[in-house]
């Protein structure tokens, strides 16, 4: 295997470790935030990133990239989101064509409350994570993120 093979591996290596350890981070927090909240973790992805927003908002493709999704993805989770009543769209001032989407209070109180399960889980999901030689020097480069 020559200099440019290793480096390949080495990458694709870093990629199935950060997989492994999004995968178990993922699957803690559909199961606490459903069985809480009955929200899932995209979900909970979108009402977080529009409450971390001036005003509340997001247009539709700002959105989608907050949560990665495909623009159709995102407009059917916004369609069952507002369904909920937890956002609702709203027509740009400025720009007629332009969609935004809004926490409703109801959104924000749901927020309030499934912010606890979804942090506690995470700090949990990486003290787990942690004991796992494969995937601890990524948990502690995300834990060294998280005290800047």
């Amino acid at each position: 295997m020559g200099i440019a093979d290793d480096a390949v591996e080495t990458r694709a290596q870093g990629w199935r470790t950060l997989a492994a350890l999004h995968g178990l981070i993922e699957a803690d927090l559909e199961r606490a935030l459903q069985a809480a909240h009955r929200l899932s973790v995209v979900e909970y992805t979108v009402l977080d990133a529009l409450s971390r927003q001036d005003g509340f908002h997001l247009r539709m493709q700002q959105l989608a990239r907050a949560a990665a999704l495909s623009a159709s993805a995102a407009t059917r989770l916004v369609n069952r989101l507002e369904e909920r009543g937890l956002l609702t769209r709203i027509l740009c001032a400025d720009d007629r064509r332009g969609i935004y989407t809004e926490l409703t209070p109801a959104g924000r109180d749901l927020l309030a409350l499934a912010r606890p399960v979804h942090d506690a889980v995470l700090e949990q999901a990486l003290v787990r994570a942690g004991d796992v030689p494969e995937l601890k020097p990524l948990v502690d480069a995300v834990q060294d993120l998280s005290r800047r």
